[in-house]
C-alpha cells in the first residue's frame, strides 16, 4: 500500500512537471514571439529554458534539502537520457540531420560545458564560485545564440521553427493570457518538483537502492518528458533541426543553469554520483561530434544503438547498485 502511495506522488510529480513545462514553454514562446522576437530564436533559448525548467525545480529543490546526489544525479540522467533515449526515440521515425550551421556551433559549447562540469564535480564538490561560473557560463550562452541566429540563412532551417511558432497566431493572443499561463506553469513547476522529490525518495528506500540511482533513471526521465513529448511531435513532422536544437540546448541548460543556480544557492557535495555515471553522460555526449559535419545523419540502426546503450546503462545500474 505505501509503495502504491509512493508510485502516486512519483506519478503525480511527472504529470504536474509535464504539464507546468507545457504552460511554461507554451505562455512564454507565444509571448516572446508576440513581442517581435524571431521563431528561431525562441526555439534556440526560450523554449530549451522551458523543457529544462523541471530539472531546475527539482535539482534545486533537491540539493536544499540535503540530497545533492539526487540533485545531480537528475541532470546526469537527464542528459544520457536525452541523447539516449530521446535522440534515439526520434531516430526511428526518420534520419536526423543538423541543417543550421547555429546547431552545429552549439555542440562544441555542449562539449565545453560538459568538460567544464566534470572539471568542478571531479572533487565529487561543486562550490558557490562554480556555481556562478557556470551560471555566467549559460548568460553567455543565451547571448550567443541571439546573436548568432541573426545570420541564419538557411530557409528549410527557418521555415521549421516559422512552422513551429507561427508568429501570426501569437499575436492573436491576450498577453495577461500568457502572463497568467507562465505563472500557473511556474506554480506546477514547484508543486511537482516536491512531489517527484517525495515518491523518488520513498521509492528508492523500499526498493533498497541508492538514491542517486532513482534519480538518475526515474527522476531523470520524468523531467525529460517535456524534451521527449517536444521531439516525438517534432519527428512526426520532420521538424529534425528542433529534435536536435531541442535536445543540445536542454543539455547545455542542464549543465550550465541547473547545476549552476543549484550550487549557488547551497554548495553541492555528491558522494553516490559515480565516475561510470559521468564517463557514459560524457561518451553519449560525444556521440554529437560526427553531427557538426555537414551530411552526417543518425539513422534508424543508430537510433536503436542509441536506445539499447540507454538500456543497458538503465540495466546496469540497478543490477550492480542495489546488489552492493
Amino acid at each position: 500500500m505505501h509503495f502504491l502511495i509512493d508510485l502516486l506522488w512519483l506519478l503525480g510529480g511527472l504529470v504536474a512537471l509535464y504539464f507546468g513545462a507545457e504552460w511554461l514553454v507554451g505562455g512564454s514562446a507565444k509571448l516572446a514571439v508576440r513581442f517581435g522576437i524571431t521563431p528561431l530564436v525562441v526555439g534556440l533559448t526560450v523554449v530549451a529554458f522551458g523543457t529544462s525548467a523541471p530539472e531546475l525545480f527539482v535539482s534545486f529543490r533537491c540539493n536544499l534539502d540535503n540530497l545533492p546526489d539526487m540533485a545531480v544525479g537528475n541532470v546526469v540522467g537527464s542528459n544520457i537520457c536525452n541523447i539516449g533515449l530521446i535522440l534515439g526515440v526520434s531516430a526511428l521515425f526518420y534520419g536526423l540531420a543538423v541543417k543550421s550551421e547555429l546547431l552545429r556551433r552549439d555542440i562544441p559549447v555542449l562539449l565545453g560545458a560538459t568538460a567544464f562540469f566534470l572539471f568542478t564535480i571531479y572533487d565529487k564538490t561543486i562550490a558557490r564560485w562554480e556555481g556562478a561560473v557556470l551560471a555566467t557560463g549559460i548568460v553567455a550562452y543565451t547571448v550567443l545564440c541571439l546573436r548568432l541566429s541573426k545570420r541564419e540563412a538557411d530557409p528549410e532551417v527557418l521555415g521549421e521553427f516559422e512552422a513551429e511558432f507561427n508568429p501570426d497566431e501569437a499575436r492573436t493572443e491576450n498577453p495577461l493570457k500568457l502572463a497568467g499561463l507562465i505563472l500557473a506553469g511556474l506554480v506546477l513547476l514547484a508543486v511537482g518538483a516536491e512531489a517527484l522529490k517525495r515518491g523518488g525518495i520513498s521509492i528508492a528506500t523500499a526498493l533498497g537502492v541508492p538514491e542517486a540511482v532513482i534519480s538518475l533513471t526515474l527522476i531523470a526521465f520524468a523531467t525529460s518528458v517535456p524534451e521527449l513529448a517536444t521531439s516525438i511531435i517534432a519527428a512526426a513532422k520532420k521538424e529534425g533541426d528542433i529534435i536536435i536544437g531541442n535536445v543540445i540546448g536542454s543539455c547545455v541548460f542542464n549543465l550550465l543553469c541547473v547545476i549552476g543556480f543549484t550550487a549557488l544557492g547551497k554548495p553541492v557535495i555528491v558522494s553516490q554520483i559515480d565516475r561510470v555515471d559521468l564517463a557514459v553522460m560524457l561518451g553519449f555526449t560525444v556521440i554529437l561530434i560526427p553531427m557538426m559535419f555537414r551530411g552526417r545523419v543518425i539513422d534508424r540502426k543508430e537510433g536503436i544503438l542509441l536506445l539499447a546503450g540507454y538500456t543497458a546503462y538503465v540495466a546496469w545500474l540497478y543490477l550492480s547498485r542495489a546488489a552492493a
